[in-house]
């Protein structure tokens, strides 16, 4: 979940992406509505499924009046203070033609192709400053003449965190919430590794660039030995990037599981009048919603 000060302009930025609406959630009591987005098309891994049974959704948060106050300004986790989340991830078909097409559109660039030694990885900014990465599902030097891209084909690949200890935070997504470890890439000559986690069958040699809704922790080497390191969660000020977010097939069997691994909680189920919904607490203190999946046999998920 990512905050936003107008809604307006971030849904039209992710839909030029070619992510589609697919749930809006409206709090008119509270002063905030939830935006869904997620890829849809014929070609999407999730084309059809409800919005709970999707493994690449971004979700929005606006709280009202935000679009008209010129200081309010989103952390995106980048900088100090707030340093924490880092980006989401949309892989792409051809990547040199869709970052033309974002940069022809007029979106801004933290990282363009051609910048620095990474010649494969670009970053676009969203309308808040927030970092989206963009990848390819194909080797650059493969794509590098092919003028069109096709945005049904794109994927909402993955959201990165930084994590202070990765041993930590692996036995934490692995042993607690049930996660797989897919990639691990090891970056020793510049002091940080990037771990890729999700849900389902490890991918085959062909990478994890066709995959969607993947968590990918950043370890920067030594800050695990720092007594007074703390990365930011997003939901202290600075405010931000708010929560990942895991359905399962039973809620309360899931929280009782999860309260006999002795997991920190921000909010049990019991907490508060929102009885459908909990929040579990990772090693970094990031926040984690844990929701009730439309498959479920058990009770009933909330319907648009």
């Amino acid at each position: 979940m990512l905050r936003v000060k107008d809604p307006k302009q971030s849904v039209k930025f992710y839909e030029f992406l070619g992510m589609k609406q697919i749930r809006k959630l409206e709090f008119p009591e509270n002063k905030f509505d939830l935006y869904f987005l997620a890829y849809d098309a014929p070609k999407s891994a999730s084309t059809g499924n409800h919005w709970s049974d999707r493994e690449g959704v971004v979700e929005l948060t606006h709280n009202y009046g935000t679009e008209d106050d010129p200081n309010f300004k989103a952390a995106n986790g980048n900088s100090e203070p707030g340093k924490g989340f880092g980006h989401l991830c949309v892989s792409v078909d051809n990547i040199q033609a869709a970052c033309q097409r974002l940069e022809d559109a007029g979106y801004k660039f933290q990282k363009k192709l051609t910048d620095g030694r990474m010649k494969s990885i670009a970053f676009v900014l969203d309308p808040d400053g927030y970092w989206v990465e963009i990848i390819g599902q194909t080797p650059a030097d493969k794509t590098e003449n092919v003028k069109e891209t096709d945005t049904g084909a794109y994927r909402m690949n993955h959201t990165m965190i930084r994590v202070k200890d990765h041993e930590a935070s692996l036995n934490f997504y692995q042993d607690v919430m049930g996660m797989t470890l897919m990639r691990t890439a090891e970056n020793a000559s510049a002091n940080f590794n990037l771990y890729f986690l999700g849900y389902g069958p490890k991918p085959s040699e062909s990478g994890t660039a066709h995959k969607e809704g993947l968590l990918e922790l950043t370890w920067n080497y030594g800050t695990e030995k720092d007594t007074n390191f703390k990365y930011h969660n997003g939901n202290d000020e600075p405010q931000g990037f708010g929560h990942i977010a895991v359905s399962v097939d039973d809620l309360d069997q899931a929280c009782e599981r999860f309260e006999s691994k002795s997991v920190n909680w921000k909010k049990r189920l019991t907490d508060g009048r929102m009885r459908n919904v909990a929040f579990v607490l990772d090693p970094d203190g990031y926040w984690i919603e844990v929701g009730l999946a439309a498959f479920s046999t058990f009770s009933n998920c909330p319907e648009d």
